[in-house]
């Protein structure tokens, strides 16, 4: 499969599904394998029992050596601070994941002491952040501009705990998150990084996830972390162009093709004013479309195989 990639040659990878999996639970591994999810985490931290973290870090260091296809996988790992933490990090960085998911993220220093530890993985292990804490949010620019020295490149919210950490209730949950997210956005737009919505936890609900993926797309996110492979489909709608912003992004690209558009920042397209910010726009949306047609054909191909 090709692998689209953006105008300074980097690989453009598509996140608009990334399904959480207990590293701990082999069934759950393996159904992984076949779903259409863009990306997986696998979990050492919440969902793994402390009595089951070092069987479970086994586990993961395994089931990437048996690998999940096309599909990128990020391992998270437990904080630096606690029992298993370090020897998480040591292992991963042997066993060379695509990420390792910082929990509980605080500081830009919590981001250096990871990537001091993975500092001998192979290069393309990038490290991810989850910004789940009071103390994250308000040294957020600090965390993003760690980007520049270190493996950081994407952030996630974690709701579930910085909604504890707020001690928010009912509704204020959600409203809250609102303004966190475009505070996520500003920073990760600022320092070039991928930014993924949190968790949905009503399961009973599908619903509210759909509504939470159209507000966090409209926001601009990348994408939606997830717990349920029923949440997949609809992340994956709800992440991807539509058909109309596809017709759209080709119209605008065709239309600085033109000679007449040589040379110029602005023109007319359809009774609009289009600027060379929209052209880089339009190619974002074709270059997503791409991507998120060849994903689907290669875990299309997995199901098959």
């Amino acid at each position: 499969m090709g692998v689209t990639v953006n105008e300074q040659g980097v690989p453009f990878r598509i996140r608009r599904s990334v399904l959480f999996a207990p590293a701990s639970n082999p069934r759950a591994i393996e159904k992984a394998r076949s779903l259409d999810c863009d990306a997986i985490i696998l979990d050492l931290e919440d969902s793994v029992a402390p009595e089951a973290k070092p069987a479970a870090r086994e586990a993961a260091v395994e089931a990437l050596a048996e690998g999940f296809g096309a599909r990128e996988v990020a391992v998270r790992c437990n904080g630096i601070e606690t029992p298993w933490g370090l020897e998480d990090l040591q292992r991963l960085a042997q066993a060379g994941p695509d990420a390792v998911l910082a929990p509980k993220v605080r500081s830009a220093a919590d981001i250096e002491a990871f990537d001091e530890v993975l500092s001998g993985a192979p290069e393309r292990t990038r490290l991810w952040a989850m910004i789940e804490t009071p103390a994250a949010m308000v040294n957020l620019k600090e965390i993003a501009a760690a980007s520049g020295r270190t493996r950081l490149e994407l952030l996630t919210l974690g709701p579930q705990d910085l909604a504890a950490e707020l001690r928010l209730r009912g509704a204020q949950v959600r409203a809250t998150m609102r303004p966190v997210l475009i505070e996520l956005a500003l920073a990760a737009r600022a320092y070039g990084l991928t930014l993924l919505g949190g968790v949905c936890t009503d399961l009973d609900d599908l619903s509210a996830f759909v509504a939470e993926c159209e507000e966090e797309a409209g926001m601009g996110l990348d994408g939606k972390t997830l717990i349920h492979p029923s949440q997949i489909g609809p992340a994956n709608r709800m992440f991807s162009p539509s058909p109309d912003e596809i017709a759209w992004a080709h119209r605008v690209v065709e239309a600085f093709a033109q000679p007449e558009a040589a040379g110029r920042g602005a023109i007319r397209l359809e009774h609009r004013m289009v600027e060379r910010l929209h052209l880089r726009e339009a190619e974002r949306v074709l270059a997503l479309a791409t991507r998120a047609d060849e994903a689907h054909r290669n875990h299309s191909d997995s199901h098959i195989r």
